[in-house]
């Protein structure tokens, strides 16, 4: 089915058909062997990611939202234990530290979206087990100063990378420097397989041990059960996707490069936006997503539908205002104005110049 937009969110059918070759071939070649459960392309698969991260282990899991819950519970974290992260970003973030037990303690971020670290120092009492910073939108936050003051202060680090592999800072990847990081491969994703799939990564070969467990029911081998975990394995078919696409990887950062100093280019000096922080000496980005704030944000959201540019809002209502989550005793300002103006526009490799072009007038006819 073709997409309503002149310039489509994503683009799955041309993504497949650019690649229709290896995909189908790798389809083919699993099923018609029956390899389905952690077979072959699950371990290929894990050793690349590993190696193209940095570190010495990744395990593949269901989701990016199991990574983290399941870093958390190797770490030993669960009730009493806090965890300091943000609100700007997905509920899974948080959902994690929930779902093992622990207390979310929410700072504020700065204009970069990512965690403000001063919030982050602050925010640390007797309790602070783990800070989990996010990398949102493809850049990576400033870890040098993370993983300093979390070791002045014995806490643990887990990276929420979920938007960000391949980026860097300070000439480090992304994923490499927490005591584990987390990645999803949810098909939106910079590499995306073709329904969830997930992966954590780490250089202690106890907690790679640990996610092994979690993923599998605690078996250790075909019949030994050595703790209670859970069915999150990353499935054999999602894995040899991610094989085919995986090659595709550089080519496709560099795309997303390349499209995004187009918008920075068309959206420069228009008053009423501002863009994502620009490339600088320490950070190279990914540009998991294109995301601008903007002065009356709902209705250049609905100018740009109406004239066939696909966007989404994410979050407008965020996460600590959502009554039910019982969260709203965090007094997040910058978080709190950031919902009401952020608006991620269309940034995929398959897209083509042109049509980067055409949103960039959209957007200052808007303005106009």
């Amino acid at each position: 089915m073709t997409s309503p937009y002149k310039v489509p969110f994503v683009n799955y059918r041309k993504q497949y058909l650019g690649l229709k070759a290896e995909l189908d071939s790798a389809i083919e070649r699993t099923l018609g062997q029956g390899n389905l459960i952690l077979r072959d392309d699950v371990s290929i698969f894990e050793a690349r990611l590993a190696e193209f991260v940095g570190v010495k282990y990744a395990v593949g899991v269901n989701s990016c939202t199991d990574a983290l819950t399941f870093s958390l519970r190797a770490a030993g974290i669960g009730r009493g234990d806090e965890v300091i992260t943000v609100a700007h970003t997905f509920l899974a973030t948080i959902e994690a530290i929930v779902h093992v037990g622990a207390t979310p303690v929410l700072v504020d971020v700065g204009d970069d979206y990512l965690m403000d670290m001063d919030a982050f120092e602050r925010a640390i009492t007797a309790r602070t087990r783990a800070v989990v910073p996010v990398h949102l939108n493809g850049r990576v936050c400033d870890m040098t100063r993370c993983v300093r003051i979390a070791e002045e202060h014995s806490i643990f680090v887990i990276e929420d990378a979920a938007q960000a592999l391949g980026a860097t800072v300070d000439k480090r990847n992304s994923g490499s420097f927490g005591l584990t990081s987390c990645f999803s491969f949810y098909p939106a994703k910079l590499l995306g397989a073709a329904g969830d799939a997930g992966a954590a990564c780490t250089d202690d070969p106890d907690i790679a041990r640990a996610f092994r467990l979690l993923r599998d029911h605690g078996r250790e081998g075909k019949t030994r059960h050595v703790l209670y975990g859970f069915t999150s394995r990353l499935d054999n078919l999602q894995a040899a996707v991610l094989n085919a696409k995986f090659p595709c990887l550089r080519g496709w950062i560099d795309r997303r490069r390349e499209l995004a100093r187009i918008y920075d280019d068309g959206l420069a000096g228009l008053g009423g936006v501002c863009r994502p922080p620009l490339p600088d000496s320490r950070h190279e980005d990914v540009y998991q997503n294109y995301v601008i704030r903007a002065e009356r944000r709902d209705e250049l959201a609905a100018h740009l539908q109406a004239n066939g540019v696909e966007v989404i809002v994410s979050n407008p209502i965020p996460v600590h205002k959502q009554p039910e989550l019982d969260l709203g005793h965090f007094d997040l300002p910058v978080t709190t104005k950031l919902a009401s103006e952020v608006i991620s526009l269309p940034l995929v490799p398959e897209l083509e110049a042109a049509q980067i072009d055409y949103v960039a007038s959209a957007v200052r006819a808007f303005y106009a």
